[in-house]
């Protein structure tokens, strides 16, 4: 149960003072629907109102707080004028200016011969001083009372500033004195204050350096945060680890049979990975393992010798995809290699009904099938093993933590789990999104594979691209061909694709195909299949082909609006060429003038294949939340901690956690207390319910 001292920060915002129902919806667009969501929404700059010269010494292009006397109101000749109201000061005059002004709530605020304290940027147009609608106006006595240093929020549209600063203050007094869960040695080297002390700070920076995501009051909340994670992570490792294990000990029969099939040899960081696989399976603690590979760098040979050692145990195992397309595609490669060995696979996907589907779960639940790849389909509650050994879970991003636990709760015994994903995670992501897990990484592609020969080409060469994809048509090639996804609306990203696609079928016939995000399953296959054989040349695609299509003989892409892409799902597409023997060419289409981010990207691609690398950068364009898609796949997402700038931290925050639970598992000292409250301020309460 959460902490009652909590019950205020999690009630909805609605119950703050001014906010309406039709507000609350705004707020909750921008920062989240209960209270602690405003607490974690920091300023992102200030106004500085301390500059208060004289009218004659004013700067014009600054913020500047003058006390002048009101001299006069001249109203607009035209519709179209401002509202002007002339002020002095002994030094000089200024006016106010006012578009679409009501001259009544003028004249009362600002009466002719009163004096006033404005605030605002000063101007210089032709020749005189003016500021356009101050932000402040008052008497001197109503100027006392405000803040001189004003924090500036990120807003959406419809939500006025003054109703969330007044929000805001009013959500800063309801938070709590906490007990201290930091290490205190740890935050006295640092200089940190108290969790409060430091919250109430954040909101009210002194000047431009509190804004620093490494300023002491911001990195501390940064590193509640992470250790919130991290304990979190930790706690689920923890519980796995209590469960009871069984130690799967294959006699390599099964797995020397597949490798002298194999038209190749294993690299050697595949033989790595699979030893620390064996190794895992092989004890009494349950293998909870993330293999992480690059485009192409034959994870699936790993994971089906790693499935094989399962079956040589006398146990079953099972690879969960996250489409269709890709549970077909990893059964059609798997197949060949297990009859090697004269192990089955079978294959479960939604579109298995009736007796067939009947049939396979009976072999299945009796034992009689080895192995089995499918989709989410393999977690329905009539799936049952007869002993499920081993889960292998591709694809990682696309499944949240409980879909994991899920699969390997099949098992009726103690169930191994490896997860693998293609899309390289730099090492800070990896410990916030895999900190419960050890993790394994491909390096090397396998022998006899070519770089992709990258390049960027402005939009308007668009002919000269078309003219050089029929030229390598003529020569046997095939071509996959992106459009991007348009954010505000799915029917842009279609329209885009669309239009795409009946250019090139003007160009080339029926020999262009198109597949996009909203086609039915059986529709995508089959254009797919089309494409793998001989019916299609041209794939024009949305960003559905971006995991694990596999067609060698595709050798040219061309990625539309290239700038609008991230880097690490720019080298996700490219990966999806250079998959045969023939020399590949991609080429990014981008609309000038390239902005300083986009520009970045494209080089890197440029210069690199290095999926880790590319991810690194990645991280530090585009932040976090954006390189893991977070906001589609259930991983953590940040409030405060900004992974491009804390990794140290975050560091620091996984040794933290795997000291407390070292010392008091169960989170029941002074300090472990105080840990639960920070559990449940950044709702990790899922976790606290395994101790």
């Amino acid at each position: 149960m959460r902490p009652q001292i909590l019950y205020p920060l999690f009630a909805e915002v609605g119950q703050l003072p001014g906010i309406g129902p039709k507000t609350a919806k705004l707020v909750e667009r921008l920062a989240g629907p209960r209270v602690v969501d405003l607490l974690w929404h920091l300023p992102a700059a200030l106004v500085d109102r301390r500059y208060a010269p004289k009218i004659a010494e004013a700067v014009a292009d600054r913020v500047a707080t003058l006390t002048v006397t009101v001299d006069g109101h001249i109203a607009p000749p035209s519709r179209r004028a401002p509202f002007r109201v002339r002020c002095s000061d002994p030094s000089g005059s200024i006016d106010l200016v006012f578009f679409h002004a009501n001259a009544e709530w003028l004249s009362r605020t600002l009466p002719v011969g009163s004096v006033r304290v404005v605030s605002g940027r000063v101007e210089q147009f032709q020749g005189a001083l003016q500021m356009a609608h101050p932000d402040r106006i008052g008497t001197p006595e109503e100027f006392a009372d405000i803040a001189v240093v004003e924090p500036v929020y990120p807003m959406t549209a419809g939500l006025a500033p003054k109703t969330l600063g007044k929000a805001k203050s009013a959500a800063l007094e309801r938070a709590p004195d906490l007990p201290e869960w930091q290490d205190s040695a740890w935050r006295a080297r640092n200089g940190w204050a108290g969790w409060r002390e430091s919250l109430q700070s954040a909101h009210r920076p002194g000047d431009q350096s509190a804004l620093s995501p490494m300023a002491p009051d911001r990195a501390r909340l940064a590193f509640d945060e992470l250790l919130a994670n991290q304990l979190a992570l930790a706690m689920v490792r923890a519980s796995m680890r209590r469960l009871p294990g069984r130690g799967l000990r294959g006699d390599g029969s099964l797995a020397v049979k597949v490798s002298a099939a194999l038209p190749f040899a294993l690299t050697g960081s595949q033989r790595q990975a699979i030893g620390e696989i064996l190794a895992d399976m092989a004890s009494d603690t349950r293998m909870l393992r993330l293999l992480q590979g690059d485009v192409g760098s034959g994870k699936t040979v790993v994971a089906l010798m790693a499935m094989l050692n399962a079956v040589e145990a006398g146990a079953q195992a099972a690879l969960l995809a996250p489409t269709e397309i890709l549970a077909r595609q990893h059964h059609e490669t798997l197949t060949p290699m297990a009859a090697a060995a004269g192990v089955e696979i079978g294959l479960l996907t939604g579109r298995d009904k009736g007796k067939p589907r009947a049939a396979l779960l009976d072999r299945l639940a009796a034992g009689a099938l080895p192995m089995i790849v499918g989709t989410h389909a393999l977690l329905q509650e009539d799936v049952a093993f007869a002993d499920l050994g081993l889960a292998v879970i591709d694809e990682q991003h696309r499944f949240g933590v409980h879909q994991r636990l899920q699969l390997s709760a099949k098992g009726n015994r103690a169930t191994d789990v490896m997860v693998m994903t293609a899309t390289p995670i730099p090492r800070t992501l990896t410990l916030t999104a895999y900190g419960d897990m050890d993790v394994s990484r491909l390096t090397e592609k396998p022998p006899g594979r070519k770089p992709v020969d990258t390049r960027a080409l402005p939009a308007d060469r668009i002919d000269d691209v078309v003219a050089a994809v029929a030229r390598k048509i003529g020569q046997g090639a095939k071509v996959y061909w992106v459009c991007p996804l348009v954010e505000e609306s799915e029917s842009g990203d279609l329209a885009a694709a669309t239009e795409r696609f009946r250019a090139l079928g003007n160009r080339f016939g029926e020999r262009v195909g198109l597949v996009h995000g909203r086609l039915k399953a059986a529709e995508k296959d089959a254009v797919m299949a089309g494409f793998a054989g001989d019916a299609i040349d041209i794939l024009v695609a949305t960003t559905v082909i971006e995991v694990g299509v596999d067609v060698p003989a595709a050798t040219v892409m061309v990625i539309e609006h290239a700038e609008r892409f991230g880097l690490a799902q720019l080298h996700q597409l490219r990966g999806r060429i250079g998959r045969g023997a023939e020399a590949s060419t991609c080429l990014l289409l981008y609309a000038p003038p390239l902005g300083e981010t986009a520009r970045a990207r494209i080089e890197t691609l440029r210069a690199t294949d290095d999926g880790f690398r590319i991810a690194e950068e990645d991280l530090r364009l585009r932040g976090a939340g954006e390189v893991l898609g977070t906001r589609q796949s259930g991983l953590p997402e940040f409030r405060i901690a900004d992974l491009a700038v804390h990794g140290e931290l975050l560091a620091a925050a996984r040794d933290d956690a795997r000291l407390v639970l070292d010392r008091d598992p169960d989170l029941t000292g002074p300090r472990g207390d105080a840990l639960r409250m920070l559990l449940y301020l950044f709702e990790r309460d899922a976790a606290v319910r395994l101790l």
